[in-house]
């Protein structure tokens, strides 16, 4: 019993430190909510250009395309790396992102079915996908806003324009960065969150 509770001991501490290793050096994620701050200005600026309602929402939904380019920009900017291939951690990390494309598909149908509601249901899948990474980046900021974004995004979102939405978003999204950075200096400084 005690060999096994060593066991377990061992593989906990190896798994802490490559969760360490991931929040060292990609800063928990940070260029990736940065390229959302982006994004979300993106959709603002298309959402005025005076389009027809599903082709504003057909470039709306293009513009998160651009998440990914924008991530590895920012994160060569900040001197992020982007991939972190030595640790195994990656790969998870990766699969939570891609979750939240399968969770798209709800978009493309509202995109069809609703589409005053598809900026809505992005937002909260967005805010959604973010949960697992609380666990990965041992980030209170990911559990706070993983919960914030989807419940203010659809109560906006039910009674508000679509512009209202954006803006709250954007304004999200920066106290987002502000609060990760935060976290970030002072797990810098002390070692943990």
């Amino acid at each position: 019993m005690e060999k096994n509770f060593m066991e377990i001991e061992k593989h906990s501490k190896a798994l802490d430190e490559m969760r360490d290793n991931s929040i060292f050096s990609q800063k928990r994620g940070i260029h990736f909510i940065l390229a959302s701050v982006l994004i979300w200005g993106l959709i603002l600026f298309v959402q005025n250009l005076g389009l027809e309602s599903k082709k504003e929402n057909l470039v709306c939904f293009f513009c998160f395309a651009l998440l990914l380019p924008l991530a590895f920009i920012i994160a060569k900017l900040l001197r992020i790396d982007f991939q972190n291939k030595e640790n195994p951690l990656t790969t998870l990390g990766i699969l939570f992102t891609v979750n939240q494309l399968l969770y798209l598909l709800i978009a493309m149908w509202v995109f069809s079915v609703v589409p005053e509601k598809m900026l809505m249901t992005v937002a909260i899948i967005f805010g959604g996908h973010l949960l697992p990474y609380s666990w990965l980046y041992k980030s209170k900021v990911y559990l706070v806003f993983a919960i914030l974004i989807p419940f203010i995004s659809f109560i906006v979102g039910m009674i508000y324009d679509v512009q209202i939405l954006i803006f709250l978003m954007i304004l999200i999204e920066i106290v987002f960065v502000i609060s990760l950075h935060k976290e970030n200096i002072k797990y810098m400084k002390t070692g943990h969150s």
